[in-house]
């Protein structure tokens, strides 16, 4: 395809208006004009046929998978085909999708002589989550003259996949995840007895007999002692409910979006369109979940124990089994970057149920959810009695706006603000008797704020296996 240039137009106007002109004037002047006329359509064309072959063999490649974070700027690298390896000025535009945000609109690019492959970078800030396809990519040129511009669409299949920005949970949590010398979060030995068995030995003078092993003492006729261990590879599990409730948006925190000015960016235009982008983005329940479980699982990996992941909505969307390692954490963040929340009602009878039969092993268990809604809240004291015998279960969710007692805010000024205040401290004091429901269960439940849920939930894991609740 070939589009005329501004220059086309100007010489149109500078040649064939006035020569038209002239010869309906003067009759003697049109056979000059129409050679005039004719010159100037001729170099046209033939410079017209030289652009259409302008863009003859360049094609565009990109890497088959691009990882992003987002909310934070990244570069997506773009390999120029040009078979001729002539010098050439292209003009280069990437069709992204929408939910990824570019500074630019399309980038100048000079391909140097004697160079089949040239490499150039595209700035881009995702403001969604997820799985994304580039399938196309346009190409300018201009030709010889400057007359006429070629254009050309080129194929550019590229799987673009947008992980959680951690930035600002790794950054709370900064002393946990640091490995200099004395700071950072260490795995400390414990003391207790412990609940895994090691070995048999003799008996020694001092050991309970709650600790004799009858059986083999029976066998060999002298006293064989039980010695237990401190469990080094518990079970962690986070339950993310995905269902209506996480599709609820929270308010960004301050300090998520003063994050992005700490960033090192070399380029300020490319951090301001990061804060626009993040400004623009809403934030839910869900991908405040999902942050801070994949937060939570770096600090089990700290510890050395083994973190899986359940996600549940009116039915068990993915399960990954606890395990360690860096592979197990790329395929739990695999898992979780592309949930989105449905519009449905959590069905807590089938993942309790699922737990009772999947996980043998006595686990910690944190779920994720929102239990504002008395029906569901009822739901699922329910048929938490399958697990909670087995498991170790906390409980959290986030603190609905306004869900605070009547006196902590004292800014009213209404009669509105002030039912207002009431409606939240009756939903409040729900949330409350619901926790000590749970408390008698033996069950932990917390309200949290949007700001500290990440850090909370290391908190109690982290008190978890300092009081071997395990």
């Amino acid at each position: 395809m070939i589009v005329p240039r501004n220059k086309l137009l100007v010489w149109v106007a500078l040649v064939v208006l006035p020569f038209a002109l002239l010869a309906g004037v003067e009759p003697s002047a049109l056979l000059p004009s129409l050679l005039a006329i004719a010159a100037l359509l001729g170099i046209a064309a033939a410079d017209a046929v030289g652009a259409a072959g302008g863009l003859a063999g360049i094609s565009l490649e990109l890497a088959p998978v691009a990882r992003l974070s987002k909310d934070r700027a990244g570069k997506l690298e773009v390999r120029i085909r040009n078979p001729r390896q002539r010098t050439r000025s292209l003009r280069l535009a990437l069709v992204l999708p929408r939910e990824i945000h570019s500074p630019q609109e399309d980038l100048a690019v000079a391909l140097p002589r004697e160079s089949e492959w040239s490499r150039f970078t595209w700035p881009c800030v995702p403001r969604r989550r997820g799985r994304f396809r580039l399938e196309t990519a346009r190409l300018e040129t201009s030709s010889w003259l400057g007359l006429w511009d070629a254009r050309k669409t080129v194929p550019a299949a590229a799987e673009l996949r947008v992980y959680p920005n951690l930035f600002t949970e790794r950054r709370e949590l900064a002393a946990l995840f640091l490995h200099r010398g004395t700071f950072g979060l260490h795995a400390q030995r414990q003391l207790g007895k412990g609940r895994e068995f090691e070995k048999l030995r003799e008996y020694a003078p001092g050991d309970s007999f709650e600790d004799v092993h009858w059986k083999a003492t029976a066998r060999r006729g002298r006293p064989i002692t039980k010695v237990f261990q401190i469990e080094r590879t518990q079970e962690l599990y986070v339950i993310l409910d995905a269902s209506r409730l996480s599709a609820r948006a929270v308010a960004a925190t301050g300090d998520r979006a003063n994050a992005l000015s700490t960033e090192r960016d070399p380029s300020p235009a490319a951090s301001e369109t990061e804060a626009a982008a993040l400004k623009n983005s809403p934030v839910t329940a869900l991908e405040r979940f999902v942050t801070a479980a994949l937060t939570l699982g770096l600090a089990a990996e700290q510890q050395g124990d083994l973190f899986g992941l359940l996600t549940f909505t009116n039915q068990v969307e993915h399960f990954v089994r606890a395990r360690n390692g860096k592979a197990h954490y790329s395929a739990c963040r695999d898992a979780l970057y592309t949930l989105e929340p449905r519009l449905v009602a959590p069905d807590y009878d089938e993942v309790c149920t699922f737990i009772r039969l999947r996980l043998r092993r006595r686990a910690l268990l944190v779920f994720l959810t929102a239990l504002d809604d008395t029906v569901l809240a009822e739901s699922f004291v329910r048929h938490l009695d399958l697990i909670r015998r087995q498991h170790l279960v906390l409980v959290n969710m986030l603190q609905p706006p306004g869900v605070v007692p009547v006196f902590s805010d004292p800014n009213v000024a209404s009669v509105d603000d002030l039912y207002d205040h009431l409606g939240g401290h009756l939903r409040w004091q729900s949330l409350r008797e619901l926790g000590q429901v749970l408390h008698r269960r033996g069950v932990h439940f917390s309200l949290l704020k949007n700001e500290r849920l990440s850090a909370e939930l290391v908190s109690q894991y982290l008190s978890v296996k300092r009081r071997q609740s395990l």
